[in-house]
């Protein structure tokens, strides 16, 4: 008798190799993917990285997230999704009147229809009519029913793949680190990182079971006694 070894499925903390598409079920468009040739037809540029995320971290839509939860590597799966688990409902709250001349005063003209990134968020101009601009901060695609198809590509066990994972998704861009393993410590080389990393402390510890520390700055008599000691180093 012969036994097919059992397959290990996805768990909360995995960090896993993901290929998705994106599909809002009311117009049937693809807004989102890292399909490459998916990605061509709808002019949308990919950064070449793999999307690595950690499982149940919040990396995506709370219903995908969900999703990924007792799945197989290599196997094609969909989800369909409500608002409330994908972009969240509509809020009228966020359809806002905003005097025209902020726009002027960034050389920005407004017309209907255009998506523009205000204050950190993109948000889409309704109306322009006496000398005020109606404009809406909810997401494109919230009060939307998504769909999303992915295939699982592969489980990540390499802890720096998955520190640098967290890196491209939180700052966009890999800094240097030392990893500790044996006293479960990441150390960021670079000082820049000190007031970002202090908001994602939490969730680089959660998602790798890792305590994280940045280098300090070396101290004012250190650093003197360091420069006295290369000075007598050059004599």
């Amino acid at each position: 008798m012969i036994f097919m070894a059992s397959q290990e499925l996805v768990k909360k903390k995995d960090f896993v190799n993901l290929e998705f598409l994106g599909r809002n079920l009311n117009t049937n468009e693809v807004f989102d993917t890292n399909i490459i040739e998916e990605a061509k037809k709808i002019k949308l540029e990919l950064s070449g990285k793999p999307l690595i995320v950690c499982v149940g971290e919040g990396m995506l839509v709370k219903g995908f997230d969900e999703a990924l939860e007792g799945k197989e590597v290599g196997k094609k799966y969909s989800v369909k999704l409500s608002p409330e688990n994908a972009f969240g409902k509509r809020d009228k709250k966020l359809v806002q009147l905003i005097p025209l001349k902020m726009f002027l005063a960034q050389k920005i003209m407004p017309e209907s229809g255009m998506v523009l990134a205000l204050d950190n968020n993109l948000v889409k101009v309704i109306s322009v009519s006496g000398g005020r601009v109606m404009v809406d901060f909810n997401n494109p695609l919230a009060g939307k029913e998504v769909e999303y198809e992915f295939v699982i590509k592969e489980m990540i066990k390499d802890t720096k793949e998955k520190i640098n994972s967290l890196q491209r998704f939180f700052f966009n861009q890999e800094f240097d680190f030392d990893l500790d393993e044996a006293n479960k410590k990441l150390i960021f080389k670079d000082l820049k990182l000190m007031p970002v990393l202090k908001v994602f402390q939490e969730k680089f510890k959660d998602a790798l079971g890792l305590t994280v520390e940045i280098l300090e700055k070396p101290k004012k008599e250190e650093k003197k006694a360091e420069e006295k000691a290369e000075k007598i180093e050059k004599k």
